[in-house]
């Protein structure tokens, strides 16, 4: 059992219900919500789409939007002006090139404007089941503490994880490491001391000794 793999059992065990944050009915609604949730957190994006999605629930009811109009209902959220532009460009490739339906594959989705790696992977392994690994900051901070990833960029991060780790475990790993993140390893005055992975971690053990 490499590194890895001890922090994804010691993680399950601290986080057994450790799930998606986004709420969403349907694969459309999931990838306007992970289009919105860049730098901004799921709590805020499920906020705005609360609302949003009884109104518009699905593409054809979201194609009735003008850009100014999507730019008005998620203005509650960070950089919301270049969000709604990506969004509706979004709406019109769903509906030109894909038939309405949200693309199956990592190419096809980050063809999509303001569709990287990370959104597409979302997609694929939450709405599809299609193994990936997304990275988000939390992810990027975390396992470079710890020390199972030494990438430079979060596609670099992904790679590593994927390599170091079964496919049947990318997924549930994906979403122990963002909710380690967000409670225990915080970008700030993280709380090692209380981290079940000190053991393994060289940074926490740094940080405990210097407490």
């Amino acid at each position: 059992m490499n590194k890895a793999e001890k922090v994804y059992e010691l993680l399950k065990i601290d986080y057994p219900d450790a799930k998606c944050g986004l709420n969403y009915e349907t694969p459309f609604q999931l990838l306007i919500s992970t289009m919105l949730s860049a730098q901004t957190t799921d709590k805020s994006v499920n906020n705005v789409t609360e609302e949003l999605y009884k109104e518009y629930p699905d593409l054809e009811s979201f194609l009735t939007l003008s850009q100014e109009e999507i730019e008005e209902k998620i203005k509650k959220i960070g950089i919301y002006k270049n969000k709604a532009k990506n969004i509706y460009n979004t709406l019109r490739e769903l509906k030109e090139r894909f038939k309405g339906e949200v693309p199956r594959t990592m190419e096809e989705l980050m063809s999509l404007p303001g569709v990287g790696r990370k959104t597409a992977s979302v997609v694929l392994v939450e709405a599809f089941n299609i193994p990936a690994f997304p990275v988000d900051t939390h992810i990027f901070r975390v396992t470079r503490r710890i020390g199972i990833a030494k990438g430079s960029t979060a596609d670099k991060v992904s790679d590593e994880m994927m390599k170091k780790l079964p496919k049947y475990k990318w997924h549930l790993m994906h979403h122990l490491l963002i909710t380690h993140g967000r409670s225990i390893c915080t970008a700030k005055s993280p709380k090692c001391e209380k981290c079940s992975l000190i053991t393994l971690c060289n940074y926490g053990k740094k940080m405990v000794r210097n407490i």
